[in-house]
Formats: structure tokens, sequence, C-alpha cells
């Protein structure tokens, strides 16, 4: 098998056949669904969107030099973007930076929306393939020849259903071509232009960030299998038109492109997202006999892509039950590929973040080099110009997919949501960066040194240094961020060479709960390490937590904290948890020979997930989970002997 092959396979004519004639059968399967249900109105009372929201404003700016974190959403589509347009998307790139500011939009189904507390930073990532062309060319599909909110609001089950799936099938069989008959560069280019006077138009240095990039594509021959990954450029220097998967199919050609960029003097990186939907090709570095992929792990991988978003709508990329059995809490918004795909460990292994680090300290014991030290964010991938990460304010991804609440749930009666993976997904996440100040070069420079963390959509502010000596008491000073750099190296650092033979690395953790969110339940570390024999291994340990509690000394589980959720309220109390944790911790096991990195992990207490104030909202029963314990997730600290 050819590099190329194993990085990207190809779908064969007679595995293509086989997929329309299933896509035919499940059309049928559709309309005689839909006809069955009659031919009523849906009456979804959820299209009149969530109760309207008053923007809260964001905190002051700091001052000159301090270091603070900013909030933003790396990822959000328009109507430029051929499977939102044709979804019912009319929002355009200025749409995402007004709402991303305050302002009210209105949703692809039709209702108007707002932003619970305004970002400081967000781009505009619509899909390069095709880019405008499903938008700007005459492209007849439902939702052009009725308008979404029309048909969503006033035709019957059948029509809605048979809508869907002639969507549905033009996206699975051509992706994003659907019916074009080819790529128009002046279209692209026109819709690029677009995209980037909207970037440039809100561009507000000190108050406001815009990132100019796009989404770059892939799929590995089969619907749904992801290699996707944003491009995004730290400043106005761009090219012409976006590099596209139709231009490089693999992610060795995007890197070509990206070196060709940095050797211009752009200042430009790729953020890989769902690694979770890549069947095991996000990460991979080596063969089934475990030898080095060359292609694959080039020495700059982890210069080119130095942070990877663990955290969206489309599921977690942490880690997965299969790969951490030992980890509690690692079945958290697990969404699968396809629905009705079964997850394999094969098909998990090189496809979630954690492993993929412990992959990276691996080839560092036995290569010298690491091509996965990258740090995480959170972000949407919202398909309609919003960043709906608030559990209680979820809009969903794709206004015809999932919309409104009975659309999301079934209680629409379409039964569209068993057809979807809609209700496995999550609200969305956001990212957090470290920097001196809201300006594209600061920022920019904080991503690429990995200064980032990534949430599940609340506004946890999390710290992280390591070095060899703290002083006592250091997690609980006022200024952690001095103090730590004082000593040591933040998240996303190299910890320098040990001062002293035997002495253990030594690590400050701080977490502060969402001003507006739930209190916290712990503060863990998360460590990887590899033995003598090159194989890797993880530990969580239990740095800090809320409440009355002890570790079991026979299990050596901490209790869990408990949970105020009423479910059938949608309410939570902060009667449990802490809204401030702190520990200083040095590493028990710690072998000076050993590659290892470590990262934090912070856990709210159970909070009601988006499904529930669907449930809320439609008058019906919760689905499960009924609760989650939302997280933020930092980027690593590396240790190399």
């Amino acid at each position: 098998m050819t590099g190329r092959q194993h990085i990207v396979g190809r779908r064969t004519r007679a595995e293509a056949g086989g997929v329309k004639i299933k896509l035919l059968g499940l059309l049928l399967l559709a309309a005689l669904l839909a006809a069955y249900f009659t031919l009523s109105p849906i009456e979804d009372p959820s299209l009149t969107g969530p109760e309207p929201i008053e923007p809260i404003t964001t905190a002051p700016a700091p001052t000159q030099g301090e270091q603070r974190v900013y909030w933003g959403d790396l990822h959000i589509h328009t109507s430029l973007s051929s499977d939102a347009f044709t979804m019912g998307v009319r929002a355009v790139p200025d749409d995402v930076y007004r709402f991303a500011k305050g302002a009210t939009i209105q949703h692809g189904a039709g209702y108007s929306v707002t932003i619970a507390r305004p970002l400081d930073f967000a781009a505009v990532t619509d899909h390069a393939e095709y880019l405008g062309q499903a938008k700007l060319s005459d492209l007849d599909v439902p939702t052009t020849r009725q308008r979404l909110a029309d048909l969503l609001n006033n035709e019957n089950r059948l029509t809605i259903t048979q809508a869907w799936w002639e969507i549905m099938s033009l996206i699975r069989e051509n992706g994003f071509k659907l019916d074009l008959e080819s790529v128009d560069p002046a279209i692209n280019k026109s819709a690029w232009e677009e995209m980037v006077a909207a970037a440039e138009q809100h561009y507000e240095p000190g108050v406001f960030t815009t990132f100019p990039g796009w989404e770059w594509s892939a799929d590995a021959g089969d619907v749904g299998t992801h290699l996707h990954r944003n491009v995004i450029y730290g400043g106005d220097d761009l090219p012409e038109i976006p590099f596209s998967s139709i231009d490089g199919p693999t992610p060795p050609d995007l890197w070509v492109f990206l070196r060709s960029e940095r050797a211009k003097g752009r200042r430009v990186m790729a953020i890989p997202h769902n690694p979770n939907l890549s069947e095991g090709l996000a990460y991979r570095i080596t063969g089934s006999s475990g030898e080095r992929i060359t292609e694959l792990s080039p020495a700059d991988r982890s210069i080119l892509e130095p942070i990877s978003e663990i955290l969206q709508i489309k599921g977690s990329s942490d880690t997965h039950p299969l790969l951490s059995s030992l980890d509690e809490f690692a079945d958290f918004e697990i969404a699968g590929t396809v629905p009705g795909r079964e997850m394999t460990l094969t098909s998990v292994k090189g496809a979630y973040a954690r492993d993929a680090l412990r992959g990276g300290i691996s080839m560092a014991h036995s290569e010298g080099f690491n091509p996965l030290k990258f740090g995480v964010i959170g972000s949407s991938d919202s398909h309609n110009a919003t960043s709906p990460s608030d559990e209680k304010g979820y809009t969903g991804k794709l206004p015809m997919m999932d919309g409104s609440a009975g659309l999301r749930t079934g209680a629409a009666g379409l039964a569209l949501d068993k057809m979807t993976p809609a209700r496995k997904w999550g609200s969305g996440g956001l990212a957090a960066v470290w920097a001196s100040e809201n300006t594209r070069e600061a920022l920019f420079d904080a991503m690429q040194r990995r200064e980032t963390f990534a949430t599940s959509g609340p506004r946890i502010t999390v710290s992280l240094f390591g070095g060899w000596g703290f002083p006592d008491g250091a997690a609980m000073v006022s200024d952690v961020d001095t103090l730590g750099r004082a000593y040591g190296v933040p998240m996303g650092g190299d910890l320098p060479m040990a001062p002293e033979v035997g002495l253990a690395p030594e690590f400050i953790a701080v977490a502060q709960r969402d001003p507006l969110g739930a209190n916290l339940d712990r503060i863990q570390m998360i460590k990887g390490w590899v033995d003598a024999d090159g194989v890797s291994h993880e530990a969580i340990f239990d740095l800090a937590w809320s409440d009355d509690r002890d570790v079991d000394p026979d299990t050596g589980k901490l209790p869990s904290v408990g949970s105020t959720v009423d479910s059938k309220a949608a309410t939570y109390t902060n009667q449990i948890g802490a809204p401030q944790l702190s520990a200083q911790w040095r590493d028990p096991a710690f072998d000076p020979r050993q590659e290892a990195f470590y990262y934090l992990r912070v856990l709210e207490i159970p909070t009601p997930r988006w499904s529930t104030y669907d449930a809320l909202q439609l008058g019906m029963e919760p689905m499960e989970p009924v609760a989650i314990q939302e997280r933020a997730i930092s980027s690593a600290i590396w240790y190399q002997p």
C-alpha cells in the first residue's frame, strides 16, 4: 500500500454503486415512514427558538503585559459552505462576527438568536471545497425552492422528510460538489474575498480579534471519516484563494502548502478537528508493525499543527473508554462516525488526543523527536454563523437536521433523529488562550506556543505551571501567573533540565469556575509516560477536590461529588462543589529516564445536558444522560530526558 493510499483511501466503483443502492433504499423507507406519520404539519413549538438573551459585557481589558484568558471560537461556518447552504443557512461571514460581539441574528430555522456572552475572538472557517458555489450558483435544492422556516412551519411530515433525504443523498453521494459540474475559481475567489473583508471590517485590536481562515475538508475514502483541518492566518498577508482537499487530498499535501506559505513570511497554522471521526487516521504515525510512516511524522508537524480542537458539537476527542478503560470520566460526549457503525479499539486508536500524545512521546523515545506535541482548544463547528456552546441555549449545528428541540429529540415526529447522530452530539466548545493582549499577533503567538486550553462550553479558567521547585504555597498566591512563569513553564511548554539529580517535577494547578456557571468538582492530573521498552502508559491523579471527601484507601478513588440536578425542571444548584480549587503537586512516580507529559482536566459538578433543557421546553421526558459534567482540559507540559 502506498503512503497516500494509507492516508486517504479511495472508494471503488463497486463500493460507490453500493452506496447509491443503499441510499435509494433509505429514501424509499423514509418516504414510507413519513407517509405513516400522516400529512399534518410538524407543529414544533421549539421553532420559535430559545428565550431571548440579554448579552453580558466582557471583562475589562488587562493592563499592558498582563496575561489573561481570552475566549473564542475558531470553527464557524456560514452559507458559503455547501452543506450549510443546502440545510437552510443564509447567514454570511459578517453575521458571524456581529453575533460573536453580541448582536442578534437570524437562525436558519427562522428564529432570532443572541450569544449569552460576547467572545473575544472568532474565525469563519467555511469549507474550501466548492467555497461559495452552492450559494452563488443557481443550485436547485428544497431550501432554494422554499425558505427553510416556511418548510418547517407550514409543510407536512412527508414533504419535510423527502426534502431532508433529497439533500442528504446529494451530500452523501457527491460531498461538497453536490450537483455542481466543476470548481469555479471566480466564485471561490469572490467568496474568499467576502470572508476576508468581513474579518478585516470587524477586527478591533485590543477589543475583538478576527482570524482569516477556512476549513480543509478531506475525507478518508468513506462518508463521515474525517481528516479535516481549520487553516488559520495570524495576519493580513493572505493567499488569493484557499487551498482545498481538491488541490491536495492528504495531510502531507496540506503541510506542503503550509510550508510554502510560511516561506513567504505568512503566519499560518492548521488545527485538526474531530479526530474522533477519523477511524484512527487523524494521529496515525506508525504502520501495523510499528514502523514510522515518514509522510505522517515529519519533524515540523508539531510546528505546522501546534494545537488540536478536541471538544466541539460532534463529540469529545480527548479520550475514549476503549482507550482509557480505568478512567471513570472518559465517557463524555462520545460520538460515533456514522450512525449504526460500531466503535472498536481499531477505529478509536489514533483518533483521540491522549492516545496521540502517548504515541508522540513513544516516538520521542525511539526516534528522538515528537511529531505529536500539540496543545488543545475547543470550538463549536456551528454551521449557522453562531457559537452555541451553552447547554441551555443550544440551537444545533445544521438547521434542517437539528435546528430545533423538536428536530433534535424526535418530538417533531419526523424520525430524523434516528437517522442522524445529532442526539449524540454535544453543545460545542470554546477555545481559551492565555495572551498579553487581544490582537492577532498576541493570540496567534500564544496558540503557536500551545498556551491554550479547551472547555466544553463553560468559561472555567485553568492555570498550569511546571518546574523543579516552587515556593511553598505557590498555588495560593493572588498572582499565580507571575510566580508560575518566574519559577517554571506554563501549559504547552517543555520542562527545563532538572537542577539536580533525583529531583521530581512539581506543578501548580489553579482552576476557577465560570462566574455564571456551576461549581467545580475536582482538578485531575493526566500523566503519560514511556517505559524502558518504549511502551506508553497513562495514570490519573486527583489533585484537589471540593466538599468533605476522602480518597478510598482500598480503591484509590475519590467518591462522586453527588448531583443537585432536577431533570424534570432542568435545574441544579451550587450547594455542592467549590468556586475555586488549587494544588501544588510533585510527581510521586517520576523516573528521570522516561519521556512524559502532564495535563489537567477540571470537572464541574453535574448540570443539565442540552437535551434535558429541550425536554423541558417540549414537555416530555428527557433522554439519557439527563446530566453531564462539563470540563476544561489544558494543554500539556512535556518532559524529555
